[in-house]
């Protein structure tokens, strides 16, 4: 089986089943304990932290969560605002922060979304003109998760705190984290958000980078764990497994980068010779996305007759692939039977050429049957 969906989520690493497999069975004890298995659990905790913080190369603190979800939700619903205050988003953000905009809109705030181009990149001159001195929140994703465009994060926060010193700038990293090198030290970024399951690591596990000096109140209580940030006893085994999945990913970043963009380059390529297909990721995005649309197969018509054939893909966001929602190809401009077409195709370190000449092979074929009866 070809698979080619890991935007939506990975197959664990070798490294990261044996570690969890470990956790489980042998080093199952609770890192709020005092003895000396839960003092060494918790000290498993630390160094996982550090080395996703070393990672980011930032000057703050990391706080695990229960996923990417999670995590923009803690950035968002926690991080101190300005009732009067606008917030800014994306208009092609995740699920998880358009929908917590949608209700801090619901609660008063002056909620607006800032356009994007046709690749799913924020337009910069769009922004602007939503920036205010009053602005106390922007939200803009690092990798967009439909398309692979790369925002300059650094740019769009330098230009919130040239305007507002005073407001918070949040990035969504989940599809750029383990995907690309970060430097969160150079560039004013306060939170950044993360998830375990899209790099080898176990799902339900996230983290939030915290710069210092930034204040966010919990949104869940309890025990206190996570610095009172994030009540309930830690997963252990995904925290360290996560540690190791990121120190795997920047260890061979180059190699696998390089690899997983011969891939997208020769499919890229291929899809390209059809006349009917437009190709909506942009030539420098993620090596690890690739997004088009058909005006002649619908998405999800292509998507079952390909698992047919052996190949999974997919057609967009898993975690809103259940809902009859245009908001992001109509975010894109995408017009007519095009908006139906979608199909993305997303890869990982496990992905060959081989498996790219196969897909070409029978996409054509597929495509070809399909075609002829439009969509």
């Amino acid at each position: 089986m070809i698979y080619f969906d890991n935007a939506a989520t990975t197959r664990a690493t070798d490294t990261t089943v044996k570690i969890v497999s470990e956790y489980l069975s042998e080093k199952f004890y609770n890192p709020s304990s005092l003895y000396h298995e839960g003092l060494e659990a918790k000290r498993d905790l630390d160094r996982a932290r550090a080395a996703i913080l070393g990672k980011l190369r930032g000057e703050g603190k990391v706080v695990f969560t229960g996923g990417g979800t999670e995590s923009d939700n803690l950035a968002l619903f926690g991080v101190k605002k300005h009732k009067n205050g606008r917030i800014i988003i994306g208009g092609a953000e995740h699920a998880a922060i358009y929908a917590s905009a949608m209700e801090l809109r619901q609660r008063g705030y002056d909620v607006v979304i800032a356009p994007v181009n046709g690749d799913g990149s924020v337009n910069e001159d769009g922004f602007r003109e939503l920036l205010t001195e009053n602005t106390t929140l922007v939200s803009i994703m690092h990798v967009n998760n439909e398309t692979g465009a790369v925002n300059d994060i650094g740019k769009f926060a330098s230009e919130v705190k040239f305007v507002a010193p005073n407001a918070v700038f949040h990035s969504d990293g989940v599809q750029a984290f383990g995907k690309m090198r970060l430097n969160l030290r150079s560039v004013p970024v306060d939170l950044y958000s993360m998830s375990a399951h899209k790099l080898g690591a176990p799902k339900g596990l996230g983290a939030l980078y915290i710069r210092n000096k930034v204040s966010v109140s919990p949104i869940v209580f309890g025990g206190g764990q996570e610095g009172g940030l994030r009540s309930s006893t830690e997963n252990t085994a995904a925290i360290a497994a996560f540690g190791a999945a990121s120190e795997e990913r920047y260890a061979c970043l180059d190699e696998t980068n390089a690899s997983v963009g011969a891939v997208r380059a020769f499919i890229l390529r291929s899809v390209s010779e059809i006349s009917e297909i437009k190709v909506i990721s942009p030539e420098n995005g993620s090596p690890y996305i690739l997004t088009f649309a058909s005006s002649k197969v619908r998405g999800e018509v292509m998507q079952h007759a390909l698992e047919r054939e052996g190949i999974l893909i997919g057609t967009g966001s898993a975690c809103s692939s259940n809902k009859a929602s245009g908001r992001i190809a109509e975010a894109l401009g995408l017009k007519g039977k095009y908006r139906d077409g979608i199909v993305r195709l997303s890869f990982f370190k496990d992905n060959t050429a081989d498996e790219a000449r196969e897909f070409t092979e029978k996409f054509f074929k597929v495509y070809k049957e399909l075609s002829v009866y439009g969509s």
